[in-house]
């Protein structure tokens, strides 16, 4: 049942994506206002482990996607190599 795999917290409800290696919700967090667009994770060649959820930030209703990784340097190569389509 897919409302099983809902994960609700203080700031986001999260959708797990199926192409996630890891389904744990790491420390460092990037919020990307882009629900639709294609984030290729393999493609950062991060350190750490990393995981993506389909998004919607609580306080405005505003839907996304959370990436979450476990090292604060990945989280900074994220926001350096991410581009918007």
């Amino acid at each position: 049942m897919a409302s099983s795999q809902i994960i609700t917290n203080q700031q986001y409800k999260l959708f797990p994506s199926p192409r996630n290696r890891h389904r744990t919700i790491f420390l460092c967090r990037v919020f990307v206002p882009h629900p639709y667009m294609l984030i290729d994770m393999e493609s950062y060649r991060l350190k750490g482990k990393y995981s993506l959820f389909g998004a919607c930030r609580l306080a405005d209703n505003k839907m996304g996607q959370l990436v979450t990784l476990e090292l604060p340097e990945d989280e900074l190569k994220f926001k350096a190599n991410f581009v918007p389509d």
